[in-house]
């Protein structure tokens, strides 16, 4: 059965991300109000509604006092509908640590708070109440409320950013984190009123934010990614991304052709090695080296490879073809010189992992063509010579 929810304020950056959430899960189905919402579709949705989602509210109005009638008069007109509806509605209220504060805003939004509270009292509702700090994500307006939301599009768009005080701390949260918490809540509300957390929340300090958004923006030039697979990097990168100008979708990397081929390097990691990709004209081999430490990954992506290894040290030899109509990973060892030879009729192209990234002061990448034999392991070499 498809739960319907109320959403206020269901056009701000919030109320956006939400709508798009729930209109990819089949159990829920969005009852979107704002502002330009008439009273009659406002009332009707109420009619409709199995639980509330509360986001409407103001954070930034030109009067202190347009906090109170925006943020405690809204939900207390609110709460009104619901009770007239004579239904005990779960509500969702996304609050703001401001409210343990003692200013307007805070003021404002306990004032929130309390009136859901009677609501509950007089109802019976569910209410869970979320006091969240700094909600950040994509398409959250910049110049606004949110440090991260200015930073990142004055970075994407090479702008210059102010910074008041660095080392100022702000707790973030994800807005996505946030909207995971909430659809979960829905299945066990407590009764009557209580405070809830709606996902991780992730301290750092303003200097370090903008200092993590321009490395983001440098991993153009330097192609060495940032840390992006979890926790607080992995939302902040893809907020920054959502900020790119459509021209900026794409960008040229280096390219390194010879006689051979082409040879690019596309991502390099700073713990985890880095992702290439090479060419070879028809006939070419390309290789002919060892490695103490690095090891590859090769994946023909089209074209007929024969890769060819030999040990260092006992002269094993050891062929394999690969072709790119049949995928597979073939890998380099550590102690066995190795190339890869065109065989095919048409250009080869492979990806290239290896396990670091290329540093020319140590490169361990040592010359050894395949036709060059075996090198003979010093302790043969000195019984040999002691025998003759």
């Amino acid at each position: 059965m498809t739960m319907k929810l109320l959403i206020t304020g269901a056009d701000g950056f919030i109320g956006k991300n939400l709508q798009m959430a729930i209109s990819e899960r089949s159990e829920f189905e969005a009852l979107p109000v704002t502002r330009a919402s008439s009273q009659s579709y406002i009332a009707d949705a109420v009619r409709q509604a199995d639980a509330v989602i509360h986001l409407a509210g103001v954070n930034r109005p030109e009067h202190p006092s347009e906090f109170m009638t925006g943020n405690g008069d809204c939900a207390a007109r609110l709460c009104e509908r619901l009770l007239a509806d004579g239904r005990a509605l779960p509500v969702i209220f996304a609050s703001s640590i401001q409210a343990e504060r003692d200013n307007p805003y805070g003021a404002s939004k306990r004032a929130a708070e309390q009136h859901f509270a009677d609501y509950s009292a007089a109802s019976g509702a569910s209410v869970a109440l979320y006091r969240l700090p700094n909600v950040f994500g994509k398409w959250c307006r910049p110049y606004y409320n949110s440090a991260v939301a200015t930073f990142c599009h004055n970075i994407a768009h090479g702008l210059p950013i102010q910074i008041h005080e660095a080392d100022a701390e702000v707790s973030l949260i994800y807005v996505d984190d946030v909207i995971d918490g909430w659809l979960q809540s829905l299945a066990d509300l407590a009764p009557g009123v209580t405070f809830r957390d709606a996902g991780p929340i992730y301290p750092v300090t303003v200097g370090e934010l903008a200092r993590q958004i321009e490395a983001f923006q440098e991993v153009r030039q330097t192609l060495v990614t940032e840390r992006v697979g979890t926790g607080l990097l992995r939302a902040l990168y893809a907020t920054f991304m959502s900020y790119l100008r459509t021209d900026s979708f794409g960008y040229e990397i280096p390219s390194h052709a010879d006689a051979r081929g082409t040879f690019v390097e596309m991502l390099k990691t700073k713990d985890s090695g880095q992702v290439s990709y090479f060419t070879a004209h028809r006939g070419v081999t390309r290789g002919g080296h060892y490695h103490h430490t690095k090891t590859e990954k090769f994946l023909v992506v089209r074209g007929q490879a024969l890769y060819r290894f030999r040990h260092m040290q006992t002269g094993e030899s050891y062929e394999r073809l690969s072709d790119g109509k049949r995928p597979e990973v073939v890998e380099t060892i550590p102690g066995w010189t190795h190339d890869i030879t065109n065989v095919g009729d048409e250009e080869l192209i492979v990806m290239l992992w290896a396990s670091e990234q290329f540093d020319r002061s140590r490169p361990d990448t040592i010359a050894c063509p395949l036709s060059d034999g075996p090198v003979v392991p010093l302790r043969r070499r000195y019984t040999r010579a002691k025998a003759a």
